[in-house]
């Protein structure tokens, strides 16, 4: 159960914001949004800074989407693995492959950049910084903007996973 309530989205202070975020995102306010409704301000820039990463980025959704369920699984966030399922399903992972990424044997379901990247996204939501020589091999497979993009998803996911468990938010039906 969450830790404090959600915001009501039918509240006329926040109704024409909330009516944004579900023609947005396929047209219900998910709990995640229900909760940071209770700041409008946040909940705008929150809307803002995802939507540039999961919708305006030249990133291949499939890294972004393996990169987000590597990060849920490492937070414990499993509001955050759920949500993501059916869009790493879209990308091409299969449950099997999901399903691993909780496991120690993670690494034999996964292709070589599919491991690249998971070691990117484990330094940097377990030890903050990456070393050179990752920095470098991941390097290797995209440009300039696809690493920014790549950085900025793990970092914004990392955030994303920090404010669900921090206020235990519930999942959706």
């Amino acid at each position: 159960m969450a830790r404090i309530p959600y915001a009501d989205p039918s509240n006329p202070e926040i109704a024409e914001q909330a009516a944004q975020i579900a023609a947005e995102r396929g047209g219900s306010v998910i709990n995640l949004y229900k909760m940071l409704l209770q700041s409008p301000p946040v909940a705008d820039g929150w809307r803002q800074l995802l939507t540039a990463i999961r919708q305006q980025c030249l990133l291949s959704a499939k890294y972004r989407e393996l990169a987000i369920m590597r990060i849920a699984v490492l937070n414990e966030a499993d509001y955050e693995f759920a949500q993501h399922v059916p869009f790493a399903l879209k990308e091409g992972y299969t449950k099997q492959q999901l399903a691993a990424l909780k496991t120690a044997e993670y690494r034999d379901y996964f292709d070589a950049l599919d491991l690249q990247v998971i070691d990117y996204t484990d330094a940097m939501t377990l030890d903050i910084r990456v070393p050179k020589a990752l920095f470098d091999a991941v390097k290797a497979h995209f440009s300039d903007r696809e690493m920014v993009e790549l950085t900025a998803t793990i970092a914004a996911y990392n955030m994303v996973s920090r404010f669900l468990e921090a206020l235990q938010l519930d999942h959706d039906n």
